[in-house]
Parts: C-alpha cells; sequence; structure tokens
C-alpha cells in the first residue's frame, strides 16, 4: 500500500547549492511523515520507498511487506534517478513559497503604488548621491567628517540639549581633546538635501571672527548633523527682549550692544565681499547671532544661504525665504526690486531696531496702537527730536549710540532696495560720527505676522 504525508520540505542541497535550479541539478535531501508503519517496525522492518512501484514499503531482511510506514524517513534524489513525483513535489512545494513572496509584494503594492514606490527610492538615492558627489568634490574642505556614532558618544547620547528649532535639536558635545562643541542635529531631510549642502558648502569657505566655526559634520544615509564651535552665552534673542522674565539679569549695556551691532555688520561685510564668492544668509536675525564668552558676536545657521559670484548684484530666486518679520519686501514681491546682498542689509536693520527697543518690532501687546510697530514709533521720535523713551539710558553717550543706531538701522530697512546702504556703508556709518548722519524716508511698510517660513519650499535658480 501506499503511504499518504503529510509535510514535505527539503532538508540539505547537495554541492552548495541555494538555488531551485541548482538544486534540482544537484540533488537534495526531502523528509516526509507518513502513516501506520508501527506494525512494520515492530516486525523489524524499514520503511522505504520502492523505485519500481513508486509506493512506501516495508523493507524486512527477507523480504518487502506491503505495509503502510508511519516514521520520518528520507528519500535523497539525484538527477541520474527515476524520482519524477518527488520532483514534481519538490517543484510544487517551491512555487507555493513564491506564490506567499508574490502575495507578500502584490499586499504592499496595494498600500502603495509602483510609481510611488519607485519615486521614493529613486529620489532618495538621487539626494544621498548628489550630496555623497558634493563632498567628495569638495574633500579638501578643513572640517573632519564623522560617523553617527561618533555624535552619539560626544554627545552622550544627545544628554544636553542646548535649543531647538525648525532645522532640528542643538546639543553640547565634547571631543576627545576635550574641547566642547555644538552638534546641531539635522530632522530628517526633505527636498534634495539642499540645506544641509547649503550649511556644509558655504560655512567652510569662512573664515572670520564674527562667523561661526564649523568644526565637523556628519552624513550617514538619513542622519545628519554639524558640529560648531562652542558658544558659551548662547544667541543674542536670550539678551535682548526685555518683556521675558527671563532676561531681567542678562540685560546688555549699550557699549555692549553697539559692539555687537558692528561685530554682526562686519561679519555680513566678509560674506558679501571679503570671500571669493559672495553669500547671500537670508536668515539674519537674533536667534543666528551666537555670543562667545566675551560676547562677540558670531553668524550662524547657513541653511538658508545662497552662494553667488561677486559680480552679481541681484540673483534670480523661486520662492521666499526667511523668517517673516526680518525678510526683505522684494524677497515677498519682485515689484519691490531685485534680490540681492541689500537683502540681508533689510534683516539686519529690523534686528538692531530690536537690540534697541528691547522688543519685538511687532508687539500687539503694547497700549497705544501708535506703538505697535517700532520703527515707525522710533521713526517719530527721531524726527521730532524727542526723547527717545528707552530703557537703559543713563549717559548723553549711551543716548548717542542708541540714536546712531536708530538712525542707521531706518536707512537699513527702506522699502526700495536701491535706497538701503550696502553692508560696508552700514559698517562706515556706525563707526563714524552722528553728526555726520543723515534722517532717512520713513519707512512705509510693517512687517507680516512672525512666523517661520519653510525654507524646504523653496527653490532657487541663477
Amino acid at each position: 500500500m501506499e503511504c499518504k504525508f503529510s509535510a514535505l520540505a527539503p532538508v540539505k542541497a547537495y554541492g552548495g547549492g541555494i538555488g531551485i535550479g541548482e538544486s534540482l541539478r544537484n540533488g537534495f535531501v526531502l523528509r516526509w511523515k507518513a502513516s501506520n508503519c508501527r506494525i512494520c517496525e515492530d516486525s523489524g522492518g524499514n520503511c522505504g520507498f520502492d523505485n519500481i512501484t513508486y509506493h512506501f514499503k516495508c523493507f524486512c531482511p527477507d523480504r518487502p511487506h506491503a505495509w503502510n510506514c508511519s516514521n520520518t524517513t528520507r528519500l535523497e534524489y539525484s538527477p541520474a534517478g527515476n524520482n519524477r513525483r518527488v520532483l514534481v513535489i519538490g517543484l510544487v512545494t517551491s512555487f507555493a513559497g513564491i506564490g506567499v513572496l508574490v502575495g507578500i509584494i502584490c499586499y504592499f503594492c496595494g498600500k502603495f503604488s509602483s510609481k510611488k514606490i519607485i519615486y521614493f527610492w529613486k529620489k532618495k538615492t538621487l539626494t544621498y548621491q548628489s550630496v555623497e558627489a558634493f563632498l567628495r568634490k569638495n574633500e579638501p574642505l578643513a572640517i573632519r567628517r564623522y560617523s553617527y556614532s561618533d555624535i552619539k558618544k560626544m554627545t552622550n547620547s544627545f544628554k544636553d540639549k542646548l535649543g531647538q528649532g525648525g532645522y532640528g535639536g542643538v546639543y553640547k558635545g565634547k571631543l576627545h581633546d576635550g574641547c566642547f562643541v555644538a552638534v546641531k542635529v539635522l530632522k530628517e531631510p526633505k527636498g534634495n538635501g539642499e540645506e544641509f549642502l547649503n550649511e556644509v558648502g558655504s560655512i567652510s569657505r569662512t573664515s572670520h571672527v564674527n562667523i561661526v566655526t564649523l568644526t565637523g559634520f556628519c552624513f550617514e544615509e538619513s542622519k545628519r548633523a554639524l558640529i560648531y564651535e562652542f558658544m558659551p552665552n548662547g544667541s543674542l534673542e536670550k539678551f535682548i527682549y526685555k518683556e521675558n522674565p527671563s532676561n531681567a539679569d542678562h540685560q546688555l549695556g549699550w557699549e555692549t550692544l553697539y559692539k555687537i551691532a558692528v561685530g554682526i555688520a562686519r561679519g555680513l561685510e566678509y560674506l558679501h565681499r571679503g570671500c571669493n564668492t559672495r553669500i547671500l544668509h537670508f536668515d539674519i536675525k537674533p536667534h543666528n547671532i551666537l555670543l562667545d564668552e566675551n560676547f562677540c558676536p558670531k553668524i550662524s545657521d547657513f541653511g538658508l544661504a545662497k552662494i553667488c559670484p561677486r559680480e552679481e548684484s541681484v540673483i534670480s530666486m523661486l520662492g521666499a525665504r526667511g523668517t517673516a518679520g526680518y525678510i526683505a519686501p522684494e524677497v515677498i514681491c519682485r515689484n519691490f526690486g531685485g534680490v540681492s546682498h541689500k537683502s540681508d542689509v533689510y534683516s539686519y536693520g529690523m534686528m538692531v531696531l530690536e537690540m534697541v527697543g528691547g522688543r519685538k518690532n511687532i508687539d500687539v501687546s503694547v497700549d497705544r496702537v501708535s506703538e505697535i510697530y517700532f520703527p515707525h514709533w522710533i521713526y517719530k521720535r527721531i524726527e521730532l527730536d524727542e526723547e527717545l523713551g528707552l530703557q537703559g539710558l543713563v549717559s548723553k553717550e549711551d543716548e548717542e549710540i542708541a540714536k546712531k543706531m536708530i538712525i542707521v538701522s531706518l536707512w537699513c530697512i527702506q522699502t526700495d532696495p536701491s535706497s538701503r546702504p550696502s553692508i560696508s556703508k552700514v559698517v562706515d556709518m556706525l563707526e563714524g560720527s552722528i553728526d555726520s548722519l543723515q534722517i532717512s524716508p520713513k519707512p512705509f511698510l510693517s512687517s507680516p505676522p512672525r512666523t517661520t517660513v519653510d525654507s524646504s519650499t523653496a527653490t532657487v535658480s541663477l
């Protein structure tokens, strides 16, 4: 009688073959379970397969018996043999496994269309390749590349967080030589990796006392981080807004504010004129100005920066980039003029006015409507030669510093870019005599509500 089996699976392939075709060519071992073989075993026989009759039989020393088998036994298949049934069984089993795999693939294809899967894979691959190509091209950069495990070690698994922004978090780290660093861990990358390339590509070209130093970076699949010199006093914003109770003990004197304003202007002058290529920052604001232990300012966060030839005064740009409240009018609407280095000058002017007023330029919490937009309020006082009404003015020198910073800033925020001074002229105005400064025309535009523009939606072309 034939035995009925309930399980069949390849056990071993001869010759090291791992594929179906190679296993069939070289031979393989199968195991199965049959039924009712106890009588055969009790009589001293062994269940086996008859190659002639294709039946499972009980083989005894004297003669074969027709009892059914139940023990687990082995059958070796060889191409030279005539075991066609075993071949069919092996093929059926293999195709069943392939069918399961096809079913799984079809399930996921139902959730994600093939076009989406191909697009996602292609986009991710191209982004990774473009960044790697850029890094290889700029291999001589004087900055070190770290692995993500290195980043985790230097930050003690991101234990000490210094700040958070739209780009990701900043953590305090420590290098092997004992030097402290600030590690900016970027969020899951969007777009084509433009922000990461902007940061590495632009800041690695710089070397200036008023530009933060990039000492290293990490690019490992989706893990991206930037390692900067550590700035003990953090960002400028925590020192200038008087309405914040936490800043009560961190107010800066007018002399210090003035030196910070001059230092930022010198940093911008270097970006606009001191490099081999002109670098436009596009995100000058207090949050992106870092202060060292001596309150020396350093411009940071070059994620929105644009590198362009020095001889080009106007660039072509699609979409707005920056932070509302500091964005120049022409960056939002081209009817006001072309986008150029004068756009950074506008942002600088708005920032210095916040340093002077100790408040946001737009403040709806003030009592009088005329004070909501600080540039208009302070312009009227300068125009009428009234008391400035600013906190901390304790001497004539303080008043002159404040007045000089205000006049220069009002020139910087002129609506027409051609009416604004270059940043080099701004440095001259700040360092010159206040008697040589003329009052600017009144800036007639107010800024939009203070929300951050998503830089990932901005595309740039030259």
